[in-house]
């Protein structure tokens, strides 16, 4: 078997973890290995049923088209060597069949210990420091699956108590993933070919927090998705775009490229780092469609099947270091583009409110821009202009009903 194309412009992946063992009896189709490209992280399925052995190991950087391992087509199936042991009464829950030998209930050639993880499981689990007694396996004799870990960990899960220094002076050593190298070379690369600056704003929330306390229950009933922040920043976003399209725009040699549409990228933090999904067309969303896509694409990451092609592509990024307790900083470009918009978190503040003091929950905004294409006017305008949406959202839309409830689109 040699590695496919996971997308464009990718020649080589990492064996992020082998899903089998060399020699096991595998079947057509079956995941046998993940692997890690630049972009994401994707699973590698068996051509042919046989059994397999190894020509590349875990955390090998393999060139695309590279024979990574050979399934032996004239091996048989294992018989099953005890009498007749009823396993086979759990032929129907096929979500797991991925994580497990194929329908023949004998595949499987050796028992692992109750709270035994797999390979990819326990790679997630060393990243997430998450120990096996915190996890209900799901798998074959209590293994702990990938997919038990993914879920553990999106439900919120109490992690062990970290332990203190231990008087030590060792040290140890961990490869990158090919993800974080990757992150690494491109966040360098922003610092040495662009010339960025940020400029600063602080919106208040208030406005925005009202609209979602008055009407978050109706909005979750009829679009079965809950309102948050950042639909609202999107779709300020997109509109102040419309307006500052250099913005939006990106350099091609001696060129700009201008865009007509908003594919705007979402930062999202996932088991394996910061991704960055494209919610593509956002100018043409309600809050409801981008609320729902920002979820969607979300999921797939947090459970490493986001595509390479839903995270390439966008034209400008938001960020939101707010959700870890940021009160400000400096993002990075997300090259090519040439801006990108920070979020951070909301805190009390007294602010002069009419020519008096008032407590107002303040969020500092940043927008990091690329001064070679964006003024200092442009940047500061186009800031102004999310502001000024955001502490006022009747401004996002036109119409003669009540303009929060066309926004909302109840």
């Amino acid at each position: 078997m040699k590695v496919p194309s996971p997308g464009e412009s990718i020649s080589e992946v990492e064996i992020a973890a082998w899903l089998v063992s060399e020699g096991d009896y595998v079947e057509k189709d079956q995941a046998i290995a993940e692997v890690d490209s630049d972009k994401a992280t994707l699973e590698l399925p068996a051509e042919e049923s046989g059994t397999i052995q190894f020509k590349a190991e875990e955390g090998d950087v393999v060139e695309v088209g590279q024979v990574v391992c050979i399934i032996d087509t004239s091996a048989k199936a294992p018989e099953n060597s005890e009498p007749v042991i009823v396993k086979e009464e759990k032929p129907a829950p096929k979500p797991e069949v991925k994580q497990q030998a194929p329908k023949v209930a004998t595949t499987e050639k050796k028992s692992y210990a109750e709270g035994t993880p797999s390979p990819a499981a326990a790679k997630i689990m060393s990243e997430n420091n998450v120990e096996s007694g915190q996890i209900s396996g799901t798998g074959k004799d209590g293994r702990i699956l990938k997919s038990d870990v993914l879920e553990a960990l999106s439900k919120g899960l109490e992690m062990p108590i970290q332990k203190g220094w231990s008087n030590s002076r060792e040290t140890s050593r961990e490869r990158m993933s090919m993800l974080r190298r990757k992150i690494a070379e491109r966040l360098v690369s922003v610092k040495n070919e662009t010339a960025m600056l940020t400029t600063f704003n602080e919106i208040d929330m208030k406005p925005i927090m009202d609209l979602r306390k008055k009407y978050k229950e109706a909005f979750a009933k009829k679009h079965e998705v809950n309102l948050g922040f950042m639909s609202f920043f999107t779709k300020a976003v997109t509109e102040a775009l419309q307006l500052f399209p250099a913005v939006n725009a990106q350099i091609d040699g001696n060129e700009v490229l201008l865009h007509d549409y908003a594919d705007i990228g979402i930062a999202v933090s996932s088991p394996k780092g910061l991704m960055v999904p494209v919610v593509r067309n956002a100018e043409s969303m309600s809050l409801a469609e981008i609320e729902s896509e920002i979820k969607r694409l979300a999921i797939k990451a947090r459970d490493g099947k986001i595509t390479p092609d839903e995270m390439t592509g966008g034209t400008f990024t938001i960020t939101n270091g707010g959700v870890f307790g940021s009160m400000l900083s400096t993002p990075i470009i997300n090259p090519p583009q040439s801006a990108i918009l920070g979020m951070h978190n909301i805190v009390e503040r007294p602010v002069a409110i009419n020519g008096k003091v008032e407590i107002r929950p303040i969020m500092y905004l940043a927008l990091s821009y690329d001064h070679r294409i964006i003024d200092g006017k442009e940047s500061v305008s186009f800031l102004v202009k999310v502001k000024e949406m955001l502490e006022n959202p009747d401004k996002m839309i036109f119409g003669s009903k009540d303009p929060k409830e066309i926004l909302l689109g109840l």
